[in-house]
């Protein structure tokens, strides 16, 4: 009998890292303003979700949904329908336990509370890096990598 199959997105063969993405990565994929920015996203988005390396939480979907009809000006029904298309990918659901270790890295790492969740999420999810503009890239907290998409 062959062995059992790894669980999908933690194979060995896969050549992408767990990535978790941050809310603006999400934002540059709609944003026509910066046609760079929105192409290294986009790109950066299909290609983690072909090898089922992407991870966000329920808080960076909730921010999407904000940024999309607030700054964006997305019809709200549309950003709707654009939340439904992020339904594969790998959601870590923010929870109190979650929140309290977002707090300890806020206050050890000195970054935002929110900022912290971000961090506190990839790191729950196993994530070897967090793909965001938001933090330094470089910085290591909590075992996982800051990465600026504009910067690989």
């Amino acid at each position: 009998m062959p062995p059992p199959a790894a669980p999908a997105g933690r194979g060995k063969s896969s050549t992408v890292a767990r990535t978790f993405l941050d809310t603006n990565i999400l934002v540059y994929c709609l944003d026509r303003h910066d046609p760079h920015k929105q192409t290294t996203c986009r790109g950066l988005l299909r290609s983690l979700q072909a090898e089922n390396q992407a991870v966000i939480s329920t808080q960076v979907l909730q921010e999407f949904y904000v940024a999309a009809t607030r700054k964006l000006e997305v019809e709200p029904l549309q950003a709707k329908q654009l939340l439904q298309s992020f339904r594969n990918i790998e959601t870590v659901v923010v929870t109190p336990a979650l929140v309290e270790e977002a707090i300890d890295c806020s206050i050890l790492h000195q970054l935002s509370f929110w900022d912290g969740l971000v961090v506190a999420s990839a790191a729950s999810a196993g994530c070897e890096v967090l793909m965001t503009e938001d933090l330094n890239s470089g910085q290591i907290v909590r075992g996982v990598r800051i990465q600026s998409p504009f910067e690989l």
